[in-house]
């Protein structure tokens, strides 16, 4: 293995298995819905995101380059999108009350997978990775592959990781302690917005 892509697994690693807008969804999904339920939106994340890579790297950064407004755009987009499923996660598991089934539905794929577009710590991961990975590479297309194929596989135990520990909170959680759970995760999102605009 070259040593560009043993530093950019090291850096996978720790960025998609640390704390960030899609692992705390996950949790809280996990938590309110289950492991099964919540396998849509785990495949789209674990595909979205690389996809993300490959269409940034493939030009759409330049895009953003030329028309700012764009980028801005999806700035606003993102934040307002990011409110409203911390308000879904936010509200997802009732009123607290366990005979009470819990309100919403998971993300679905395709959620997930748009989701990476708006998703801050995503952006700023996929920038530093063509900055910094991509020019350590030969081949500048074939490293854009090998980084795509690297974080799914990563993202298959990033994502499998932060819903079993969603599952395992709500099996330990009482329903009110859920409700809480929940809303703590909400907010976690809510503050991750300082990453878009600071």
């Amino acid at each position: 293995m070259a040593e560009w892509m043993f530093a950019y697994l090291t850096f996978a690693l720790a960025g998609q298995l640390t704390p960030g807008p899609n692992n705390l969804m996950l949790a809280a999904s996990g938590a309110t819905f289950g492991y099964r339920r919540t396998i849509p939106h785990m495949l789209g994340i674990t595909l979205g995101y690389p996809a993300m890579i490959v269409a940034v790297g493939f030009g759409l950064g330049h895009v953003f380059e030329a028309y700012p407004v764009v980028h801005t755009a999806l700035k606003w987009a993102g934040s307002a999108y990011l409110l409203w499923l911390a308000w879904r996660i936010a509200t997802a598991a009732g009123d607290g009350r366990r005979d009470k089934p819990a309100r919403g539905r998971p993300l679905t794929f395709l959620e997930a997978a748009a989701f990476q577009w708006v998703n801050p710590k995503a952006w700023a991961m996929v920038l530093s990775i063509l900055g910094v990975y991509t020019a350590q590479a030969q081949s500048y297309f074939a490293a854009l592959v090998i980084i795509a194929l690297l974080s799914v596989a990563v993202s298959v135990l990033s994502t499998s990781a932060w819903t079993l520990l969603g599952v395992g909170a709500g099996k330990l959680l009482n329903a009110r302690q859920l409700v809480w759970f929940n809303r703590a995760m909400a907010a976690l999102m809510v503050a991750s917005l300082a990453v878009i605009w600071l």
